[in-house]
């Protein structure tokens, strides 16, 4: 049965940081995420090379060095507590024993490293969303949702500590949206058919993954807002609009939660902090430390109330100091030791203010993760149960935050942006508030080719 949230996880802004949430998780091995402290969460992937079964034997060799690599420098730097996430390039899930093999592999080192040398790490096993590789997508059957059951229950079992996924439902749709800023469209993507399949989605998941002995972790929007800030950043759409994005992602992002994720979120999940505001579980975030894997203009407060810190990704290549993945866990470890000095001296509200400050006047997108406006929007979010009524009020209530920023000169806007902020405002009242009536006029203004509205129930 699916939970509810009527209410925010926390009483108080205060209380609400990096490091420390209500719902720790506890791993196998008896790290605790969210119980006081920020750890470093190390994600890397191959050099550019094929993924195929003549390969194998090579790509597990450059996995196995990219990690000895990181835990040797954790080692170095005296950094007990990890994770390392290992995010599947797609073949490894569409033929997913490789995958299997690879990940059964790095266990193994990780492993050896606690007992040997008594750092201890945790792995976050995230397979590939293949549901899309049909066109359009076929959601909840077919060979690849087979394959994504068998890799995420085989590496459950084979000591897996996190199973996450950035799920891609609704994406079909929301790709050209997200290229013309076409907020309606984006709405019936986001609102409507990505929280329905999250709720297919999660439920199976949760049942096959603690079935096998792991932690049902998180989701992420990747495809959607992380698509979005991508394209803003290029200059290609509106900062505005992917701000909008970014907060209208998190309906569809809190189904996770409701049918049983228990965290950390994603560590490219931005709407995340919204989700540790209603729901109290772990997170995990990226920001200037993950630059090797794409800009931001978020660098700073995304770590503001981040449970566990990420590179995002990284290739193993050789740069002047070391590869690649060792250089970027040096940075993180540096990262999290600042911060929980910070709270060993009793300055977490501090930190993480000024990680706030040094951020969220400079762009529409860093404004709106601002931790009073997270809890706003939040507290918005809970009102009602209808993903889709979420959708359409956060939307409303994220441009009249904005507006309001700028006419108090809080916020810095470009014209180009400011012209978009009207425009987007009038085009959010155009929806109608009644979602069957809503489906039927997206279903005859949306391309029928691209999407079975059969695999969302509609």
């Amino acid at each position: 049965m699916s939970i509810q949230f009527t209410k925010l996880a926390y009483d108080s802004i205060d209380d609400f940081l990096y490091g420390k949430c209500i719902h720790p998780v506890v791993c196998k091995n008896g790290i605790v995420i969210g119980n006081g402290e920020i750890f470093p969460e190390i994600n890397f992937t191959l050099p550019p090379m094929k993924a195929t079964s003549d390969t194998l034997p090579e790509a597990k060799r450059i996995y196995g060095e990219m990690l000895e690599g990181v835990l040797k420098k954790a080692r170095d730097l005296y950094a007990q507590n990890l994770v390392v996430e290992f995010e599947t390039l797609p073949q490894y899930t569409e033929f997913p024993e490789w995958g299997i093999e690879i990940h059964k592999m790095m266990r193994n080192i990780m492993w050896d490293f606690e007992t040997k040398y008594g750092i201890k790490s945790v792995i976050r096993m995230t397979p590939n969303d293949m549901r899309e590789m049909n066109r359009p997508p076929i959601m909840r059957s077919g060979k690849y949702w087979d394959a994504m059951v068998r890799i995420f229950s085989q590496t459950a079992r084979d000591g897996a500590d996190l199973l996450s996924i950035e799920s891609t439902g609704g994406k079909e749709i929301s790709d050209e949206a997200m290229i013309n800023a076409d907020l309606r469209t984006a709405v019936f993507a986001l609102g409507v058919l990505a929280p329905r399949d999250m709720k297919w989605l999660w439920t199976n998941l949760v049942e096959i993954i603690e079935e096998n002995g792991a932690i049902p972790a998180g989701d992420s929007a990747c495809g959607f807002a992380n698509t979005a800030m991508v394209l803003a950043e290029q200059g290609f759409i509106p900062k505005v609009f992917a701000a909008l994005v970014r907060t209208m992602s998190i309906p569809r992002a809190l189904v996770a939660i409701e049918n049983g994720a228990k965290g950390p979120g994603k560590d490219c999940a931005y709407e995340n902090v919204y989700l540790k505001a209603i729901t109290g579980t772990p997170i995990s975030l990226e920001g200037k430390t993950a630059a090797c894997a794409h800009f931001s203009p978020i660098g700073n407060i995304a770590a503001a109330v981040a449970d566990l810190w990420s590179n995002e990704s990284v290739q193993h290549i050789k740069l002047l100091s070391g590869f690649a993945p060792v250089v970027s866990t040096e940075q993180l470890i540096y990262d999290c030791r600042l911060m929980n000095v910070a709270t060993k001296n009793g300055q977490t509200k501090t930190m993480r203010d000024w990680l706030v400050e040094s951020d969220c006047y400079l762009d529409c997108q860093a404004y709106i993760l601002r931790p009073d406006v997270v809890f706003e929007i939040a507290k918005e979010t809970v009102k009602t149960q209808s993903p889709f009524l979420r959708t359409l009020k956060i939307a409303r209530l994220t441009l009249s935050i904005l507006q309001q920023a700028v006419d108090k000169k809080e916020l810095s806007m470009e014209e180009r942006e400011l012209s978009w902020l009207d425009m987007l405002c009038f085009q959010i009242d155009e929806i109608p508030e009644d979602e069957e009536e809503f489906i039927a006029e997206m279903k005859e203004e949306s391309d029928i080719t691209k999407y079975k509205p059969d695999e969302y129930d509609i």
